[in-house]
C-alpha cells in the first residue's frame, strides 16, 4: 500500500462549547496504512478530535478532508458509508441484542434491499443476507468471540464487551478505523489480546488506524507516529523515539523523570 499524506488531513481545527476552547488550530494528517496514536492529559482534546472527524462535532473552525473531501461538510451516515468507522470510550453497544445481532446490525449501510424484500427474505434479499451473515462471522472468528456468538451482550464481562465494539466497528469494513481508548479499564491479559488484534487488524487487513491511548508502553511500541495534544493544542508530533524525548511532552504529560 503506498503511503499517501492527503488519506486524512486536519487543518487548522477549531471547536469551542461557549467560551471554553477543546480544540485550537489543530493541524496533523493521516498516512494511508499507518498507525497514528493521539496522546495527551485528560480534557487534552483527544476524544473532541475524533469526534469531529466522525462527525459528530462540528468545529467552528477548519477542515477535515477525507480522501480530498471535506468531512466537516458532510453527514455523519455518509462519513460511515465513506470508510471511517469508531469505537467509543464508553462502550456504545445494543446490550438487549446478542454479540452476532450487534455485529449484524452494523451491515446495515452495506444492505442493497429495501424493507419489503428483507421481510419476505426471498431471492435477493436471502442472498444478500447469507453474505453479511458470512461476513460478521469471519469477524468473530478473528476476533475469536464465536464462544458468545449468541450471548446477550449486556451479560458480557467488560473486556469482551470492548472486544464486540471492536467487532461491530470492523463489520462496517473500514479502511479508516477510529478507536478511542480501546483498552480502558482492561487487565494485562485483555490489553495485550487487544494489541494484537489491533495489529492484526492493520497488518492483515491494511486498514489505517487512528488510536487514543493511555497506555504509553503500548503506544510507543505499535505506533507508526504520535500526535499530542495538550489543552486543546497540539504540542508535538513525529516518531515515538521524537515524542518521547519532546521537552513539551515531558513537561505535560510524561513527565519528568
Amino acid at each position: 500500500m503506498t503511503p499517501s499524506a492527503q488519506f486524512l488531513e486536519v487543518d487548522n481545527v477549531s471547536l469551542y462549547f461557549g467560551g471554553n476552547a477543546a480544540l485550537c488550530d489543530v493541524n496533523f494528517h493521516v498516512e494511508q496504512g499507518e498507525i497514528l496514536a493521539i496522546i495527551g492529559p485528560n480534557g487534552a482534546g483527544k476524544t473532541s478530535m475524533l469526534n469531529c472527524i466522525s462527525g459528530f462535532y462540528r468545529p467552528q473552525k477548519g477542515r477535515i478532508l477525507y480522501k480530498q473531501r471535506d468531512l466537516t461538510k458532510t453527514s455523519t451516515h455518509q462519513i460511515a458509508s465513506l470508510g471511517i468507522a469508531r469505537t467509543f470510550q464508553n462502550i456504545a453497544l445494543y446490550t438487549g441484542l446478542s454479540t452476532l445481532d450487534n455485529l449484524m446490525a452494523a451491515r446495515h449501510i452495506h444492505m442493497q434491499q429495501n424493507s419489503l424484500h428483507s421481510m419476505l427474505y426471498w431471492g435477493r434479499a436471502q442472498r444478500e443476507e447469507v453474505t453479511h451473515r458470512t461476513y460478521v462471522e469471519e469477524i468473530i472468528d478473528f476476533l475469536e468471540i464465536a464462544h458468545i456468538r449468541k450471548a446477550i451482550v449486556g451479560a458480557l464481562s467488560y473486556g469482551l464487551r470492548k472486544r464486540v465494539e471492536l467487532g461491530r466497528a470492523l463489520a462496517l469494513e473500514p479502511e479508516l478505523l477510529l478507536l478511542d481508548e480501546p483498552m480502558a479499564g482492561m487487565n494485562v491479559e485483555e490489553k495485550e489480546d487487544m494489541a494484537r488484534f489491533i495489529l492484526d487488524i492493520h497488518e492483515r487487513r491494511g486498514t489505517t488506524i487512528v488510536l487514543i491511548e493511555h497506555d504509553m508502553g503500548l503506544v510507543m511500541d505499535i505506533s507508526d507516529r504520535v500526535v499530542v495534544l495538550d489543552f486543546g493544542q497540539k504540542i508535538a508530533a513525529g516518531t515515538p523515539d521524537e515524542v518521547r524525548n519532546d521537552d513539551k511532552v515531558i513537561q505535560a504529560y510524561l513527565g519528568q523523570a
